[in-house]
């Protein structure tokens, strides 16, 4: 019996090397120099467009993620000078995230621990000088601070006494005892500058996810729902709401799909969000629609665009920037509500983070990254930025080229990247990984490689990597991304077989060297790929789904089921159990690792225990690693670096 619980470091094999062959480098320096890489998670413009600002994680005296980041400001004009704002005191750091400008350009808001309590507080600072000054003493967790159009008052996200860090990603809290399923509600709140005291604005039985300011600061647009948070985004609704305290909501949508990103028009007169079918809270894509700030008829603005819409924010003019994944790449462009007529800008292969437009309507900042260039955040107009940081200036590529892939396949156009090994030679053949996306609804763009179950690091291994985006992904339009409905497994396994078909035909590989590797829904399409083909000559599940009839019961978001099966588990039975790895379990003839948090609240480690138990009894090579207070994403740098070391060893070992 091979089940390993919490971190265990192996010694790893080297890649079948030969005399005369280039050494790759090893895998502990392939990571490190991974770990040195600077993140970014937000950049922010402000409405003067003179200035960028943004949040940066800082780095241990070793290199890795420390817990701690920083607000940073520079001028879009002059980069260089750059300078930290934080709360912390000297010598110390925090964790600081959720800057934001105030109308004016002249102040900052963010959220910091400083205090290092635990408690995050919101604090704010003049621009041009001055000590942070905390504006609240809370308890309980606040996120997504803004100021009014008038600068007067500061609106936030606030869950008071929530016991842990608000979304389904975060390690779920330990079932023990009574389970009296209490309920933390996320309400909207505000601040007013000038008495500093606060007023709850919702109400009190609704969770509360997105928000937006109205233009003269009346009121607010918000999608909601009531009961648990993290399981019922998917059936939140969109509401208007006045800015004084104890106001009754009124809905402005009831939509048939998912909900994301409202926005009040510069007039007041109409609200924008974008809807569609969305796997994950946080991920989105769709259309965009327009409805009546009170109600009424909703439009949708890009009917049938073979694209799909991830980000939205209206200009002066009345017109809607956005921004969308098209084709495993990305898109900006310009819509006009009422010709509908839309205009590309910018087009571009890599990964950006959209930092938001100034009042001109043309400067704006972004996070920008792909497999040729590092993260860094960038300013200026649109289309034709410049850096602004170069934190990552010395980060080295150890990976080859990267080529878009395109085929149809059951009527369908199907994109999918394929990266090249490091140092290749076109005379020899190459073993190839296909790394599956999570989701389904997501899109993998090119973007540096990370630590978090990133297979790209294999390019470094000697390995073809290939990147498929299935039917379920976004890039192709709302018509691609609902055809698994009813259907995982099938269409998009067909998809991803025929683009390694392709892939093979293109490139030096060696189809009996083929391996197969995902997380999240990528763990499941692993676990299912594994029992339709004998194709895959090893496999790594990471968090993955065996059976769909136990996982409905097991998982702490199932209201994300119910738009993709048609029914619950109790009224379609039949509908989950064909989609089910456990089903045809017998098939299974693959070498398989399987890795999950404990406390995973999306894909429960009993589903990784139940696939792998079936792999034991029947006698295939299998391996089980659980990792203590994991969540569905990993958060110990310890945990992150032993699953790529066990991933790179099961595979170079299997294939």
């Amino acid at each position: 019996m091979r089940v390993f619980i919490a971190f265990l470091a192996g010694a790893l094999l080297a890649f079948g090397q030969t005399a005369g062959e280039t050494k790759a480098p090893s895998v502990h320096s392939t990571l490190d120099s991974l770990y040195k890489v600077h993140g970014f998670r937000g950049a922010s413009i402000s409405p003067n467009g003179r200035e960028v600002a943004w949040v940066e994680t800082l780095k241990k005296a070793n290199g890795t993620d420390s817990r701690n980041s920083a607000v940073y400001v520079a001028s879009v004009a002059d980069p260089g000078a750059k300078h930290r704002i934080t709360a912390a005191s000297s010598g110390k750091d925090a964790s600081e995230s959720g800057v934001r400008w105030s109308p004016d350009s002249s102040r900052i808001i963010f959220v910091s621990d400083a205090l290092q309590t635990g408690q995050p507080e919101i604090y704010i600072t003049e621009v041009q000088g001055g000590t942070p000054r905390k504006l609240t003493s809370l308890k309980g967790f606040l996120a997504e601070p803004r100021f009014s159009p008038d600068g007067k008052e500061i609106a936030f996200l606030f869950t008071e006494n929530a016991p842990r860090i608000a979304g389904p990603l975060e390690p779920s809290t330990p079932e023990i005892g009574v389970i009296d399923q209490k309920i933390y509600e996320q309400r909207i709140a505000v601040l007013n500058l000038s008495s500093e005291t606060i007023r709850t604005v919702t109400p009190a039985d609704v969770y509360v996810y997105e928000y937006d300011w109205s233009p003269d600061g009346q009121a607010f647009a918000y999608t909601a729902a009531p009961g648990v948070g993290d399981n019922n985004w998917w059936v939140a609704q969109l509401y208007r709401i006045a800015a004084k305290a104890d106001s009754p909501p009124e809905l402005v949508v009831k939509p048939s799909a998912q909900i994301a990103v409202p926005r009040w028009s510069p007039d007041g007169k109409s609200i924008a969000f974008i809807g569609g079918i969305m796997s994950d809270e946080g991920s989105t894509g769709g259309d965009i629609y327009l409805a009546p700030a009170h109600g009424g008829g909703l439009s949708d603005l890009t009917p049938g665009r073979k694209a799909s819409a991830a980000w939205l924010d209206w200009l002066s003019n009345g017109k809607l920037l956005f921004g969308e994944d098209r084709e495993g790449g990305v898109d900006i462009a310009v819509l006009n509500p009422k010709s509908r007529e839309t205009e590309v800008l910018w087009r571009g292969d890599e990964q950006i983070r959209f930092g938001g437009v100034a009042d001109d309507g043309k400067t704006s900042a972004i996070i920008r990254s792909s497999w040729e260039r590092a993260p860094e955040v960038w300013a200026g107009p649109l289309g034709d930025w410049h850096t602004v940081t170069n934190a990552n200036t010395g980060a080295e590529r150890d990976w080859g080229k990267a080529e878009k892939i395109k085929w149809t396949n059951g009527g369908y156009d199907v994109n999918g990247w394929l990266l090249y090994p490091a140092n290749f030679d076109a005379q020899k053949r190459y073993p190839l990984v296909v790394s599956v996306h999570g989701g389904p609804a997501a899109q993998k763009a090119p973007s540096w490689p990370s630590t978090s179950f990133d297979l790209s690091i294999l390019a470094t291994r000697g390995y073809f990597v290939f990147f498929p985006n299935p039917r379920g992904s976004y890039g192709e339009g709302e018509a691609f991304t609902h055809a698994n409905v009813k259907d995982f497994g099938y269409g998009d396994l067909s998809d991803i077989l025929t683009g390694l078909d392709q892939v093979i035909k293109q490139a030096p590989i060696d189809p009996a060297r083929i391996g197969v590797g995902g997380w999240s829904y990528g763990g499941y399409m692993t676990m299912w790929a594994v029992t339709q083909t004998h194709r895959f000559k090893a496999a790594v599940a990471g968090a993955g789904i065996a059976n769909w009839q136990s996982y409905y019961g097991q998982n702490l978001i199932d209201r994300w089921m119910i738009p993709y099966f048609g029914a619950s588990v109790y009224d379609d039975p039949a509908v989950y159990a064909k989609s089910s790895p456990i089903t045809y379990i017998k098939n299974v003839k693959t070498p398989t690792l399987i890795v999950v948090g404990d406390r995973d609240a999306e894909c429960p480690m009993p589903q990784s225990r139940e696939f792998w138990h079936a792999l034991q009894t029947l006698g295939v090579k299998s391996e089980f690693v659980v990792y203590p207070n994991e969540g569905h994403h990993f958060n110990d740098p310890a945990h992150v670096q032993d699953v790529l070391e066990r991933t790179i060893n099961w595979f170079q070992s299997n294939l």
